[in-house]
């Protein structure tokens, strides 16, 4: 496992943008696969958006076209910018990594995003 510090979270009107970023610390070898989830009150974790070292990518449908998820594969971090934010995009956003393939076994403490006029 590694520790994952999250930063970037906060209030924005719909429309606006946030961009969420992570940082692993803690192990020799970076994580294959690191990415974020998101949890609304009263609904289930889902996931948001996943990198592998390699650049491959996995989006929600609902975030596809508005959000875009990048890695700095050297820093260990991973960043989630987010355009064209909606009302149902509030939930509190949770850093994730997976040290092989795709199984996630670390976690942030989460941030919260805010989408509301």
């Amino acid at each position: 496992q590694v520790q994952l510090v999250e930063s970037g979270g906060g209030l924005v009107q719909p429309g606006g943008s946030l961009r969420l970023s992570c940082v692993a610390s803690g192990s020799r070898f970076s994580p294959n696969a690191m990415g974020w989830h998101r949890q609304a009150p009263g609904k289930q974790r889902e996931l948001v958006a996943a990198i592998d070292r390699g650049g491959g990518t996995n989006y929600a449908a609902s975030v596809k076209g508005r959000f875009t998820i990048s890695r700095d594969n050297a820093k260990n971090t991973v960043s989630l910018q987010m355009n064209n934010l909606k009302p149902e995009d509030s939930a509190v956003y949770y850093c994730n990594a997976a040290a092989t393939g795709w199984t996630v076994d670390s976690w942030g403490q989460g941030t919260q995003v805010t989408v509301s006029s």
